[in-house]
């Protein structure tokens, strides 16, 4: 991007903060009305605190609406603290219904019975009906606010009514056909819609075969399904079929982005809301310690294991030079085949009647590994110590356990996910201890089996 653009871009902070201290709305108010809501919410964070009820006081209650879908809960809360609470019910009833209640839904119930109360009575009975659902589920994730129309319009009348109806609309690029009972029977897509004859029922022109997903569905599945398809938004039902709502594309990447980040989260062995970096740190060693503790307890089960081999390392010290490259292969090996497989079950790429075929490849993959490493650390290991055995017992201890690696890196996660237990709690770290259990007893049985020929 050229120099001077990216100069027009930057938002010189040093001059708002001025104008707020002058109460220079003159400023202000034309470099607001220009920013986009995420730039609108960068200010807002930017901004030391002693600024920050200035500046939200400064804004429009549209404005304030998209600022606050733009922050997080606890400055959600900051901003609503510095407002009355006719302001704040008239910024509530602006924002979609969805986003109030994800808001809603991280404050105290007092509060939110207080704030719901001053709400209007029909914007207030939607995020009431939000905040029945989990969070995590579709019900949760829906927007009620959508176009749906009934079965005995022609084109010309959905037109019109499109045409009210699409300033308060999450998304107006498919149009749902209800019958009487408010049952979901057809959609239609506003492309269709704008070369359909106006004079036809709109019967004649949707689709009948609609893709919908219940409101207790999971927001990974309703997203998988999302990606599938390429949908820009999904229709949610009740059990009698009844459109409740819709997912708009905007808020599955939001899921696709939290599942992604949890799922890493997990993988480290951190839990899974430590992907927010700046956290308390009485809060993030309370995620880390039980890990932590569980991999104490198999570390010091592989030392008492290794003291069984006294004898045989005090016996050929240079066994003891191996021990980290054993283990530390096949730790790696086995994540590798890990981050395979839950990439797989988190795409759906990996279903149940796949299984065989990729533990059949990563066995394959693993035999294919083994060889080459072992191969190249029976010739290093010979030529560097002289020593024909040594180099045998480590290249052979190492085809093993790269085998073994591979094999435990596919078949933890698929066993957990037959067992309806999220796969990603078979972390990076828990995995490598396990290895390095089996990998050394591997390695220092074989050493033990063969100390005659090693002295």
């Amino acid at each position: 991007m050229p120099e001077n653009e990216e100069r027009k871009r930057e938002i010189d902070l040093d001059s708002i903060k001025v104008a707020l201290q002058k109460r220079e709305q003159r400023f202000l108010r034309p470099l607001v009305e220009e920013l986009q809501p995420y730039d609108l919410g960068q200010v807002f964070f930017r901004l030391p605190t002693v600024y920050r009820s200035q500046f939200v006081r400064m804004l429009k209650p549209a404005e304030i609406a998209l600022l606050l879908e733009e922050v997080e809960s606890e400055e959600q809360q900051e901003i609503l603290s510095t407002l009355g609470p006719e302001r704040t019910s008239a910024i509530l009833n602006r924002m979609p219904s969805d986003k109030v209640a994800d808001l809603m839904g991280e404050l105290d119930e007092s509060i939110v019975r207080l704030l719901l109360r001053s709400m209007e009575r029909d914007e207030a009975d939607k995020v009431r009906a939000l905040l029945h659902y989990p969070e995590d589920t579709a019900g949760g994730k829906m927007t009620p606010e959508y176009v749906a129309v009934y079965e005995y319009y022609t084109v010309e009348e959905v037109i019109q009514y499109l045409r009210r109806e699409a300033p308060t609309a999450e998304t107006i690029y498919y149009i749902y056909v209800i019958d009487a009972d408010d049952r979901l029977v057809g959609v239609i897509s506003l492309r269709e819609l704008l070369i359909a004859s106006p004079s036809k029922p709109i019967t004649e022109v949707m689709y009948e075969r609609i893709i919908s997903v219940p409101a207790e569905m999971d927001q990974e599945e309703v997203a998988q399904l999302m990606q599938r398809y390429d949908f820009l938004a999904i229709p949610v039902v009740d059990g009698e079929n009844r459109l409740l709502g819709i997912i708009t594309i905007d808020d599955v990447v939001d899921v696709l982005i939290e599942e992604a980040q949890e799922d890493i989260s997990k993988l480290s062995a951190v839990g899974q809301t430590e992907m927010d970096v700046l956290t308390h740190p009485f809060s993030s060693a309370r995620r880390r310690i039980p890990w932590l503790v569980l991999l104490l307890f198999i570390g010091m089960l592989t030392a008492t294991m290794l003291s069984t081999f006294e004898n045989t390392i005090n016996r050929v010290a240079a066994l003891a030079y191996f021990m980290p490259m054993v283990a530390g292969m096949t730790g790696n090996t086995g994540t590798q085949s890990l981050a395979l497989v839950i990439r797989g079950l988190s795409s759906g790429q990996l279903t149940r009647d796949k299984y065989l075929h990729i533990l059949r490849q990563e066995g394959i993959t693993g035999v294919m590994i083994g060889t080459v490493c072992s191969v190249l650390i029976f010739f290093m290991v010979t030529l560097l110590y002289g020593k024909l055995s040594l180099g045998l017992v480590v290249g052979v201890s190492m085809w093993f356990t790269l085998l073994l690696g591979t094999i435990g890196g596919t078949l933890i996660p698929l066993l957990l996910n037959l067992l309806k237990v999220d796969p990603t709690v078979a972390s990076g770290p828990l995995i490598t201890t396990i290895n390095d259990v089996f990998s050394l007893l591997i390695y220092f049985g074989f050493a033990t089996l063969f100390l005659h020929y090693l002295l």
